[in-house]
């Protein structure tokens, strides 16, 4: 059997005035190669963008990899790994009987992600000099000030719990 690369992925979302302009930052590292990607979006939330960051760098990987992705998002890291996540989706999307999990339609794109590849989910406190994590923080703001940002589809639209 062929062993996985191992990527080393930082992520990081921002929203400004949260709810407000938003992007998210990543950088990939396989060996010595290194890759940047960001984006932003006109209306959104932090822990969306926190999310996109995660999305947005699994779906850059071209095959099946093992991965250690570093985020400073305690949502991020807590929903994945005290199986937050798998627990309202069990429960259809709730967190209680009465109160709807948010971001229902990121979870739904990052779980498959998190089926083609082994990821380990590591939380970092942000702003406490790590160059990647405050590379990323950099790329997030940079790309929620951009002109002419896209919509947050799935914030912008019908709000049946997705904030």
């Amino acid at each position: 059997m062929m062993t996985k690369k191992h990527i080393t992925l930082y992520t990081d979302g921002s929203a400004i005035g949260n709810p407000g302009p938003g992007g998210y930052g990543v950088i990939l590292r396989y060996g010595e190669q290194r890759r940047e990607l960001s984006g932003g979006f006109r209306l959104t939330t932090n822990n969306r963008m926190e999310i996109r960051a995660a999305i947005e760098g699994l779906r850059a990987l071209k095959e099946p990899c093992a991965v250690t992705l570093y985020s400073d998002s305690q949502y991020l890291v807590n929903a994945i790994n005290q199986g937050w996540v798998k627990r309202w989706q069990a429960q259809g999307w709730m967190r209680t009987k009465k109160e709807p999990a948010l971001n229902v339609d990121l979870w739904l794109e990052l779980l498959p992600l998190l089926e083609k590849h082994t990821v380990t989910f590591v939380w970092v406190r942000g702003h406490a000099d790590n160059p990647d994590n405050e590379r990323c923080d950099l790329l997030a703001r940079q790309a929620a000030t951009q002109s002419n940002l896209p919509p947050d589809t799935g914030y912008e639209g019908p709000r049946s719990s997705v904030q």
